[in-house]
């Protein structure tokens, strides 16, 4: 075997070194070393049942593998870049310690359906972790929409002030984002759940396994249908990476409100000194890097997912070695969102919320129109006439530099005669909230319900809220 690699039997001459180092993936693939030994303990004991393998081999061979996995765990495994991946370190070291045995290994299988057994294994057990980070962020939102269902904020449209919210219905928007989330990384998980050891290389085998015994050793829910879609699917990466990249781009509007907020202009939030940085020259500053390097790294991730998507876009059936540059855009995606969804998490809960600089804005932008419109409505004009008539005074306000409720019964009353005492109670911005009682509005009691549906579906996630 040309440099006593596994495949090496039909080469008379070693490889480069350059080749060596432009091919190898041991040194980010080892992070699949332990589904690596699972899924080959998994494929053993399955020879043996099918009679291809004793079960004292079986048995030996995964002993064998247990402690390769051992050494890999307290760091005494010597990773040999001239064995390319996790999977031809793993089977050499293996040999080396049980001998020829070792070689057995492999019978019926072939790297293409191992690694892609592989990276299913580790995409799914992610995606189980995205959906406990996004859970946990969805309880943190709610719990702090539960400490603010009195605070009112100006809600906009266009980024311009439209009409009076409580936080509690900001925040909560947030949380159906992040459940979202949470449904669509379930939905991938179903996909990638699909066991593909059996497919080889590509054509199938003629050894009398078994996937089905396999998948269920592994607690995978399915069995590839095609051999050949089995060892060259991976829309359960780009899946998956989608996910993430949705995932990201929520926490980057979180971000972008926060920023704002966090703005001295504004002062809607404090954000924690653990989540903030300083100014190298100016002692005044508190910037909210944290949330900038956030929605920065957002970028990250949709590259991530541009790379997959152009990785596989002119493929042909079946495996492909450009397959090997699907592992790295994942981890690194995985990393970002992981990471992201944990620390908005802490960094909500940690964060203060400041209600009266949220009420002083109220008062400007005129948010309380519609209110007036909806009034004069009440009082038999149609919407169109209500709509103009409030729009003079709100021209009228503005010239004076008032806001509508300071306007006078005669002055309101100039525009239109049907206005009386009632109309000051309607440009209230506590009446203007809690008319909207509507399912989903901002409305207290509408807020109350979407609580209650939110700490349904967390006890049902098994999250404690």
């Amino acid at each position: 075997m040309a440099d006593g690699k596994l495949w090496g039997g039909r080469f008379a001459e070693g490889t480069a070194a350059s080749v060596e180092r432009y091919t190898e993936s041991q040194s980010f693939d080892r992070v699949l070393a332990e589904v690596d030994v699972r899924g080959s303990q998994a494929h053993a004991r399955m020879l043996a049942r099918q009679g291809v393998l004793t079960a004292d081999e079986a048995e030996a061979i995964a002993a064998g593998l247990e402690r390769v996995l051992d050494e890999i765990r307290s760091g005494a495994f010597v990773w040999r870049p001239e064995r390319e991946d996790v999977h031809m370190n793993v089977e050499a070291r293996l040999t080396e310690l049980i001998g020829p045995l070792g070689g057995k290994l492999h019978t019926g299988r072939s790297r293409n359906d191992q690694v892609a057994l592989d990276f299913r294994l580790h995409v799914k057990a992610r995606l189980a972790h995205w959906r406990e980070l996004a859970a946990r962020l969805v309880a943190v939102l709610a719990e702090r929409a539960q400490e603010h269902r009195q605070t009112l904020l100006p809600g906009c449209t266009h980024f311009q002030p439209a009409q009076p919210v409580s936080l509690a219905q900001h925040l909560l928007a947030y949380a159906q984002m992040f459940m979202r989330d949470h449904a669509r990384a379930g939905d991938c998980l179903a996909r990638a759940d699909v066991c593909p050891l059996g497919a080889a290389a590509l054509a199938g085998t003629t050894y009398p396994l078994d996937p089905r015994a396999v998948a269920d050793e592994l607690g995978m829910a399915g069995v590839f249908a095609n051999s050949m879609d089995a060892v060259s699917d991976r829309d359960f990466v780009i899946e998956a990476v989608f996910a993430a990249s949705l995932c990201m781009a929520h926490l980057s509007r979180l971000c972008e409100e926060l920023i704002i907020w966090a703005n001295p202009r504004f002062g809607f939030v404090t954000l924690p000194d653990a989540y903030s940085t300083g100014s190298s020259i100016m002692p005044q500053k508190k910037n909210p890097d944290v949330c900038e390097l956030m929605r920065g790294k957002t970028g990250r991730v949709y590259g991530a997912l541009t790379a997959l998507l152009t990785l596989v876009k002119g493929l042909p059936l079946t495996y492909n070695r450009d397959m090997q540059e699907d592992k790295e855009p994942f981890f690194d995606a995985d990393r970002t969102v992981s990471a992201s969804l944990a620390i908005m998490a802490d960094m909500l809960a940690a964060m203060r919320f400041n209600p009266g600089p949220m009420r002083e804005a109220l008062s400007q932008g005129f948010l309380n129109a519609t209110e007036l419109a909806d009034y004069l409505v009440g009082k038999g004009l149609p919407f169109r006439e209500a709509h103009h008539v409030t729009g003079a005074c709100v021209g009228y306000a503005e010239a004076k530099g008032i806001r509508l409720e300071d306007m006078s019964l005669a002055e309101l009353q100039g525009f239109s005669p049907l206005i009386d005492e009632g109309a000051f109670e309607a440009l209230r911005y506590e009446t203007a909230v809690a008319r909207r009682q509507a399912s989903g509005g901002t409305g207290p009691e509408a807020v109350a319900r979407q609580l209650e549906d939110v700490r349904a579906w967390l006890e049902q996630e098994g999250i404690a809220y």
